[in-house]
């Protein structure tokens, strides 16, 4: 050490032991004072190292059981101090050192919480001051001080003291540690004392389990705020509130958009059906099994729970619905028919809420969300441990804004109303869909979806089927089926679904079971009467989540009635793309957007 030089200080307070020995040998090799508190310095001093106790320098000795030790100016001045001179003016004044080094870990907090029946007097005890503020003061000036709080990084750390000194990015380094060190700490003792003060279903909320019945436990909550739900009725799961918190700003986003009640048929995070109220005529009634809704003309939110549930009754079974307005008693008689799991809205009728709390045994999961809630701008999920963040897609999806660049007929006139609505309905659907997805729409609703498929020609045919099911059912054979008296819902849905898919087996037992819905059994559709009647949907609106790589799509979508397509651009196949949609009527409107949700 150069004449002059100051002799250089570390302060060492660690709970974690681990390799501090070997530590206290390197600095002291290389000159430096050692300061520690507590265990720290007896552990040292027993071993024959020279070391000095913190009051060395407070003045002051360790006080309320251990609970105040280095929490002093001259213990933060000598950390937080700069290069700068009106900082040493203040030093001198107060007779304070530098400090070099910090040394510091934490009390192990999530160990003691994690026993059982551990008290809050016990966990209190837990809560390390003095070490968090060691550390924060450290990290928050590592352009000159090294903090250390993880005893993996004492050898790498001693070995650049051997050849010199800690450069400033081993410095930052360090630094970044210490701040993820604390902040997880505190959140440990947030998540704590939520538990035991916020109140269930207030900022935390319990859940019967996760995704499955064996991950327990799990929950919901916020850290900052109140949830901005609140549990009506029943006991939500996991895979339940993925469903309600992603269909919720699907109907919420749908009515903004286009000025009518929303609704959507949420089923393992995509949606089943989605749709507007716009009013249903006798046939669709029929259809979509609504006929004898008592009050439902009257109600444009049941209009739109009909046609989002009635599109794709398959997928929809044991759905969680989300609806954009307040929940009338036809809205509720709809769902109080079928097999559902949950409801999110912003508000319920008293006689509806009623009606919705019997279901299930009384234990259907009704959920009342703030309207007004605005999540925040960033989000963030774990997957394996890793941490991911992203901006939140806040794309905004609208008739006159999204659609007014059509691509082919290049003399193509402005697209009608009812396009522009259907291309905003499907559009709006997949930005809440697993990617990749696309999506068929007619009459303000979906009527074919395909999502999480790994190629995007899948999605196109798996939409395109389901669109065509859903037309076949308004043939006029379908509309007539004569069902068995006491024939359930659910059964009815089965059953159609495989004489409109043209999939019930010649004979056999399935055969047997399928006919025994039926007073008369209808007559399958040949081959023929399917193309024929397919033939006459028309005007269908379809989107993609992202480009159409192939030419295919386009052919498979032509093939169930659309007449208008929007998708994003820049596949290498844009133009022969446009080339086919062109040459087969269809409109193609560039959506400018890449929708993926994953």
């Amino acid at each position: 050490m150069a004449s002059g030089t100051p002799q250089k200080i570390a302060i060492l307070s660690v709970y974690d032991k681990t390799g501090l020995l070997d530590l206290a040998k390197g600095l002291i090799k290389q000159n430096i004072r050692l300061l520690a508190s507590g265990g720290t310095a007896k552990l040292i001093r027993e071993a024959g190292f020279a070391v000095e106790d913190v009051s060395a320098i407070t003045k002051a000795p360790e006080m309320l059981a251990g609970r105040v030790k280095t929490l002093h100016p001259a213990v933060h001045a000598g950390i937080l101090a700069r290069d700068l001179a009106s900082d040493e003016k203040d030093l001198a004044e107060q007779n304070i050192n530098k400090v070099d080094y910090v040394i510091c870990n934490l009390y192990p907090f999530k160990d003691t919480v994690a026993k059982i029946n551990v008290t809050v007097s016990e966990a209190v005890e837990e809560i390390d001051i003095g070490g968090v503020t060691l550390i924060r003061a450290a990290a928050k000036n590592h352009g000159r001080v090294t903090v250390l709080s993880d005893p993996e990084d004492y050898h790498d750390f001693l070995q650049e003291l051997e050849k010199g000194e800690v450069t400033s990015k081993s410095r930052q380094l360090h630094a970044l540690k210490a701040f993820s060190h604390t902040a997880d700490y505190d959140t440990a003792i947030a998540d704590f004392f939520r538990k035991k003060y916020a109140g269930d279903g207030v900022q935390q909320l319990t859940l019967r389990y996760g995704a499955n019945p064996h991950q327990k436990p799990a929950s919901a909550y916020m850290s900052d705020r109140q949830l901005p739900f609140k549990v009506l009725n029943g006991s939500p799961g996991y895979i339940n509130l993925l469903d309600a918190l992603n269909a919720w700003p699907l109907v919420k986003e749908l009515s903004e958009a286009l000025g009518f009640a929303a609704a959507a048929s949420f089923k393992h995070v995509s949606p089943a059906g989605a749709a507007i109220g716009v009013p249903l005529n006798d046939v669709e009634k029929k259809v979509y099994m609504v006929e004898d809704i008592e009050g439902l003309d009257g109600s444009s939110l049941a209009q739109a729970y009909a046609r989002a549930r009635g599109a794709d009754r398959m997928s929809s079974f044991g759905d969680m619905i989300a609806l954009s307005e307040e929940v009338d008693v036809p809205t509720a008689k709809i769902i109080g028919k079928e097999v559902s799991d949950g409801v999110i809205a912003p508000g319920y009728q008293p006689e509806a809420l009623q009606i919705l709390s019997k279901k299930k045994g009384g234990k259907y999961l009704v959920l009342q969300m703030d309207k007004s809630y605005t999540p925040p701008n960033q989000e963030l999920r774990t997957a394996f441990g890793i941490n991911l963040v992203q901006q939140r897609n806040d794309a905004k999806i609208t008739p006159h804004n999204t659609f007014n660049s059509i691509i082919v007929p290049k003399d193509s006139s402005p697209l009608p109303d009812s396009a522009l609505r259907d291309l905003t309905v499907a559009t709006i659907a997949l930005k809440f869909t697993q990617s990749n997805s696309v999506c068929y729409a007619l009459n303000g609703q979906v009527i074919g979806l395909g999502a999480g498929q790994q190629s995007r020609i899948h999605c196109t045919r798996l939409a395109g089927d389901k669109a065509d099911n859903w037309w076949m059912r308004f043939h006029e054979r379908a509309l007539a089926i004569k069902w068995k008296k006491g024939s359930k819902r659910a059964d009815k849905s089965n059953a159609i679904d495989l004489l409109c898919s043209g999939i019930v087996p010649e004979t056999g037992a399935e055969r047997e079971d399928w006919e025994k819905n039926f007073e008369e059994v209808p007559q399958i559709f040949t081959p023929e009467e399917r193309k024929a009647w397919l033939e006459k949907l028309s005007e269908v609106a379809v989107s993609s989540d992202a480009f159409f790589p192939f030419t295919d799509n386009v052919y498979r979508v032509a093939r169930s009635g659309v007449k208008y397509l929007a998708a994003p651009t820049g596949s290498q196949n844009d133009q022969p793309c446009f080339e086919v949609a062109e040459k087969l009527g269809v409109t193609f409107v560039e959506q400018h957007i890449r929708l993926f949700h994953h």
